[in-house]
């Protein structure tokens, strides 16, 4: 390690509790890989509802209807290993920041699964104003959970191996 490091509270917090993912593949946490897909998959099914409620083309509400399934789908998978995470690893279950990321990150996927069941039926009819006010929403607590997320990563360390290789 360096000297400067040692100046460092994030390092420093992350030697004296470990934060280390438990849930990882070659030492890169599965959470953090997964996150991606259901956040991109959110923000895609409201923009499929913003272009079918502009164009009217039944091909966007198609597009809603699989993109909303996807972020549920993909949401649950981060949502087991984010919690095998929290559960599992001390120095991540005792930071208040974590619980708010766990209940920022269940209720969007409460919101993207209730997304996409409402369009399962009609996906066309559910689109305006219900898909609509869920995808706006969702991509609301896609934010909210990111912040929370984002806070763990760079001021805890959360998932961090500190190493004295370069």
């Amino acid at each position: 390690m360096k000297e400067a490091d040692f100046d460092n509270p994030v390092v420093a917090e992350i030697e004296q509790h470990d934060v280390s993912s438990q849930v990882h593949v070659a030492g890169h946490p599965i959470h953090a890989m997964t996150v991606s897909f259901p956040i991109a998959l959110v923000i895609s099914t409201l923009g499929a509802d913003l272009f079918f409620w502009w164009s009217g083309d039944p091909f966007w509400a198609r597009a809603a209807l699989w993109s909303s399934f996807f972020a549920f789908a993909m949401g649950v998978v981060a949502g087991i290993s984010g919690t095998a995470e929290l559960l599992l690893v001390k120095g991540i279950r005792s930071r208040s920041a974590s619980w708010s990321h766990a209940v920022a990150a269940m209720t969007l996927l409460a919101i993207a699964g209730t997304n996409w069941g409402v369009r399962v039926g009609d996906n066309e009819g559910a689109v305006l104003p219900v898909g609509l006010f869920l995808s706006l929403l969702a991509s609301l607590f896609v934010g909210v959970a990111g912040w929370h997320g984002g806070k763990l990563v760079f001021d805890h360390g959360i998932g961090m191996r500190i190493s004295n290789r370069d």
